[in-house]
């Protein structure tokens, strides 16, 4: 079934994607390479030159994976407000 609209690829997505996870016995080894690679970005940011101690770059590398997933979160949070806001608007 080809899935021409936004709506419909993202539905087709969605149904592979939980068929997916469905058929996965360990979703954390799944999915180890991406923690492990993130925690290295945050790790390489924190410390470009690699010349802090161990336990300092993980302590900049801890509060840049803070501000980032709380970053993600206000951007979600003013999305949402935006589309309950579009919502509003259009059924007045």
């Amino acid at each position: 079934m080809p899935a021409h609209s936004p709506e419909a690829r993202a539905l087709v997505a969605s149904i592979a994607a939980h068929s997916s996870w469905a058929r996965t016995a360990d979703p954390a080894a799944r999915t180890a390479n991406a923690r492990q690679a993130l925690a290295e970005r945050f790790e390489r940011e924190a410390d470009p030159d690699g010349v802090l101690p161990a336990a300092e770059r993980a302590r900049r590398a801890e509060h840049l994976r803070s501000a980032h997933y709380k970053r993600m979160a206000l951007k979600s949070a003013q999305a949402r407000r935006q589309a309950a806001d579009a919502r509003k608007g259009a059924a007045r």
